[in-house]
């Protein structure tokens, strides 16, 4: 797992169709790839970033990634044998697409990620 397979080209990604807003916070955990030099200058270099690291043996500073990691495990991950890197990463990325936009969550009140997002940003005025 190296840095730019990885989390550089996640966040690539994420910055083609995400911009960074004021008190932007980047959660992760403090593996290697997110400390790597690479990622830290590029968090310090734009003033909005704050990175958000969880300390060895505490989740709970970073909840909500966590959580996210633990429901892709046990939801999708552990339920699927894959046999290449190809077919594990289109499952991946289609399970984020259908969590991020259809699942619904009762911690946001019945609503998707991208329809509470939409709500709170209120492009939604029901």
């Amino acid at each position: 797992m190296t840095v730019q397979n990885t989390i550089l080209k996640a966040w690539s990604n994420a910055r083609q169709t995400r911009t960074i807003t004021n008190n932007f916070l980047f959660h992760s955990d403090s593996q290697v790839q997110y400390t790597a030099n690479i990622m830290t200058k590029i968090f310090s270099f734009n003033r909005n970033i704050t990175q958000s690291m969880s300390r060895k043996g505490n989740c709970w500073d970073n909840a909500v990634a966590e959580s996210f990691f633990k429901t892709i495990k046990h939801e999708w991950l552990y339920r699927l044998n894959f046999k290449s890197y190809n077919q594990l990463y289109t499952s991946v990325d289609n399970y984020i697409n259908w969590y991020n936009n259809e699942r619904i969550d009762s911690s946001l009140g019945y609503l998707s990620p991208l329809e509470m997002e939409t709500k709170l940003r209120g492009f939604n005025k029901k």
